[in-house]
């Protein structure tokens, strides 16, 4: 199964687990992104102090749909999560863990994913300033 994980999470994501989900003695690569919450944004006035992730009921299908499209017939295997809730600052929004053969593919894939989450993934964020103003950002993290 090459999608090992696809899920859309209230939880804490867990970076270890993803990798484990990826692990495969075929594989001679491995890599991962994390996204996390940052303090700053270029368009807000004050320091960032949280992001508040909404998801589409189908996110987690258009998550697994992402991740099986950048995989394509490269022969990775992929682990990937998007968090949605209240985030803090420093907080893990996006968990990825790609596997293959050789070390191109992974890379591919991973930058695959991240950009095409940001682009279709149906998720939306509110971000919290440190004044109280409030903004909401389009599709993914």
């Amino acid at each position: 199964m090459p999608v090992r994980m696809a899920a859309i999470s209230l939880e804490p994501l867990d970076v270890a687990a993803h990798l484990s989900a990826v692990a495969d003695a075929t594989a001679g690569a491995e890599t991962s992104f994390v996204g996390r919450v940052r303090d700053h944004d270029p368009d807000a006035a004050t320091a960032v102090i949280a992001l508040e992730y909404s998801a589409h009921p189908d996110a987690e299908q258009a998550l697994r749909r992402i991740a099986e499209e950048a995989i394509g017939e490269t022969g990775a295997t992929v682990a990937v999560s998007h968090r949605i809730g209240r985030l803090a600052v420093g907080d893990a929004a996006v968990a990825i863990a790609v596997s293959s053969p050789h070390r191109a593919e992974a890379f591919t894939v991973c930058r695959t994913i991240i950009e095409t989450i940001k682009t279709d993934l149906p998720v939306w964020k509110r971000q919290v300033e440190s004044d109280g103003t409030t903004a909401w950002k389009g599709l993914g993290g």
